[in-house]
């Protein structure tokens, strides 16, 4: 049973409807979570006793910092199912989480550059977190030019395939950077074992913004992922008779 319902997800005509089905249970309780953090976050919090109103950045920053890993190793994943097991959908759904990973991950490097000027007295540091977040947002880089540089289809997605499952590495760097080596970064303050260090009133709404992202992430991905199996499935006979319906 677990074997037929993973080939299901291996079929592009399956995977289409499901996505389309899927998207708005997803959709909507993501901005839902989205607003309600928003507002518990940048109105009901009170500022912090060292930040002061400048910690709020926090709530976009942290966020899509998260989901710059999560996206990247969603997309490696899909990848590496993808060339065990040649499932093209595999590379589908690898193809469309590149450009909103890459899209978190440059909103992470930015919010993080305007938190870091005011409280570091720079906007960049080659700090071990910074530097290898950026190279994170290069792999994804990386990742679509190669897909965009190979004319052939099946070369693109081996290749491109290839790349993710390596860069992939880098992910542990990134989250283990700030205790592996001395880091202008500060520490774990809510993934961390033990109680989170941030106080109720402002944890709850970091809570729910990363709920919301994440909630957001995967609406966007069903989105994309049905562009890229009409992309890729646009001779197969099964597509006129869904565009119909």
């Amino acid at each position: 049973m677990t074997w037929t319902w993973f080939h299901r997800l291996g079929s592009p005509p399956y995977v289409y409807a499901l996505a389309a089905r899927l998207t708005p249970w997803f959709a909507w309780p993501a901005a839902l979570l989205i607003a309600g953090g928003l507002w518990g976050g940048l109105v009901l919090a009170p500022p912090d006793y060292q930040q002061g109103d400048g910690f709020r950045i926090v709530y976009v920053h942290a966020p899509s910092a998260w989901m710059s890993l999560m996206v990247y190793m969603t997309m490696a994943i899909a990848a590496a199912i993808a060339l065990i097991w040649r499932i093209k959908v595999g590379h589908a759904v690898a193809a469309a989480c590149a450009p909103i990973g890459a899209s978190f991950t440059f909103a992470a490097l930015v919010t993080g550059a305007l938190w870091g000027e005011p409280m570091w007295g720079t906007y960049w540091e080659w700090d071990p977190r910074l530097t290898s977040m950026l190279i994170l947002l290069f792999l994804y880089l990386g990742y679509m030019g190669l897909r965009a540089g190979l004319e052939d289809t099946q070369r693109a997605d081996r290749a491109s395939a290839l790349l993710a499952v390596a860069g992939s590495v880098n992910v542990p760097i990134i989250h283990y950077s700030v205790t592996w080596w001395n880091s202008l970064h500060q520490a774990p303050s809510v993934m961390r074992f033990g109680k989170p260090t941030m106080a109720l009133s402002m944890l709850v709404p970091l809570l729910m913004m990363l709920a919301g992202f994440t909630l957001y992430f995967v609406a966007l991905l069903l989105v994309r992922l049905r562009g890229e199996v009409l992309s890729r499935e646009r001779a197969a006979s099964w597509i006129p008779e869904v565009l119909k319906t």
